[in-house]
C-alpha cells in the first residue's frame, strides 16, 4: 500500500503558482553601451527590442512545473508500506516440577481403556497435555527425587520441552524425595526470569525426606519472590515412610504462596487438576506489532535530475556553433544594409 509520511507538504505545490504569479520579474544587471541612434538600427533590421529581463520559454515553463510538482513530492516521502507483522511475547512463566522418585513406579493408575500403568505414566500424559494447551506461555521443567535438576529451562519450544519430558524416567534424580530443594530450585530459575507473573506447579507422591532447605522454609522464599506456588499430592496420606504422602506439607506450600492444593488419586481427577490449573493461571501475552516500511523519495526525485539534465544537454546541443554562425550573418548583413544607406 502506497501513502505519504508527509501529505501536507504536497500543499507547497501552489507556492509555484503563486511565485509566477505575483512575484516581479528577475532583472540581471549587466554592462551596456548606450547608442543614441539604436531605435534607428532597430527599425532597420526590423528587430523589435524586448524589455531586460528574463524570457521563458513555454517548455521551459512546463519543465519548471514538473520539477518542482516531483520535488514536492519527494519531500512528502512516499512510502510502500507492507502487510502488518505481529509477534506475541509471553508474560508468564510457568515452571513444572515433576517428582520421579522410585514411588512414582506404583502402578495404581489405570487408563481410559481400564488398564494398570504407573503414576509416572498418567502424570506424564497429563503434563503432556497441559504443555500443549499452553502454547503462548514460557515453560519448564523440574525433575527431582534424591536431588532437584532442571531437565528444561524456561523456554517457548514446547517441542524440545515435550521430547525432554518424553526422556525423563523414574529414578533418574534417586529414590527419595527432595520436595523443598525442588521448590528452591524453581525460585533460582524463575527469578532469572524478567516476566512479571511466575507460577511454579509442583507434584509429587511422597514425603520430603531429604532436602537440604525445609519445605516450608522453601516456600516463605518463593512468597518473597514474588512466586506462586500450585501444589498436587497424588500419593496415599495413609502409607507409612517415605511412600506416605504429607497432604498438609502441601497444603502450607500453597497457602503461603498465594496458590492452591489439589489432590489426585486417579487419571480423572488428575486431568481435572491441570484443566483447573489452565483455567486458574490464564494464558497472557504481550503482543507485538510492526509494519515494515520502504522509502521510495528517491524516485521523484531522480526523475526530476534526469528532467533537468536532458532538458540543459538538449539545449546545449542546440546551441552549438551553426546557430553562432546564423546570428553573425545575419548581424553582418544588418551592418552591410546600414552601410549601403
Amino acid at each position: 500500500m502506497w501513502r505519504l509520511d508527509y501529505p501536507w507538504l504536497l500543499a507547497a505545490a501552489a507556492l509555484a503558482l503563486a511565485a509566477y504569479r505575483w512575484m516581479p520579474v528577475y532583472v540581471q544587471p549587466r554592462s551596456a553601451l548606450r547608442v543614441p541612434f539604436f531605435d534607428t538600427v532597430a527599425a532597420l533590421t526590423g528587430q523589435t527590442p524586448s524589455r531586460p529581463g528574463v524570457r521563458i520559454r513555454r517548455g521551459q515553463l512546463w519543465l519548471n512545473v514538473a520539477v518542482w510538482l516531483l520535488v514536492v513530492l519527494a519531500l512528502a516521502r512516499p512510502q510502500w508500506v507492507e502487510p502488518p507483522l505481529t509477534h506475541t511475547q509471553a508474560v508468564r512463566d510457568v515452571l513444572l516440577a515433576v517428582d520421579i522418585s522410585q514411588s512414582m513406579d506404583t502402578a495404581d493408575f489405570r487408563d481410559p481403556q481400564g488398564r494398570a500403568q504407573s503414576r509416572w505414566q498418567a502424570v506424564k500424559a497429563v503434563v503432556a497435555d497441559f504443555i500443549d494447551k499452553r502454547a503462548d506461555d514460557r515453560l519448564g521443567l523440574i525433575v527431582f527425587g534424591t536431588g532437584a535438576y532442571p531437565q528444561a529451562p524456561l523456554t517457548e519450544d514446547h517441542i524440545a520441552l515435550r521430547l525432554l519430558l518424553d526422556r525423563t524416567e523414574v529414578g533418574m534424580a534417586g529414590p527419595n524425595t527432595a520436595l523443598g530443594d525442588a521448590i528452591g530450585l524453581g525460585i533460582r530459575m524463575l527469578d532469572a526470569a524478567k516476566e512479571r507473573d511466575k507460577v511454579l506447579i509442583l507434584l509429587t507422591d511422597g514425603n520430603d525426606t531429604g532436602s537440604a532447605v525445609p519445605p516450608a522454609r522453601a516456600a516463605g522464599l518463593a512468597k518473597t519472590h514474588h512466586i506462586t506456588v500450585h501444589t498436587i499430592g497424588i500419593g496415599d496420606p495413609a502409607a507409612t515412610g517415605e511412600d506416605r504422602v504429607d497432604f498438609n506439607v502441601l497444603q502450607g506450600i500453597a497457602r503461603t504462596t498465594g496458590g492452591q492444593f489439589f489432590k489426585a488419586q486417579d487419571l480423572a481427577s488428575l486431568q481435572a487438576v491441570y484443566a483447573t490449573l489452565d483455567r486458574i493461571t490464564p494464558q497472557e501475552v504481550n503482543t507485538l506489532r510492526h509494519q515494515p516500511k520502504r522509502d521510495y523519495f528517491w524516485l521523484p526525485l531522480g526523475l526530476a535530475l534526469a528532467l533537468l539534465m536532458a532538458w540543459h544537454g538538449i539545449a546545449a546541443l542546440a546551441g552549438r556553433r551553426p546557430r553562432a554562425d546564423r546570428r553573425v550573418r545575419n548581424e553582418e548583413a544588418s551592418w552591410l544594409s546600414l552601410i549601403h544607406i
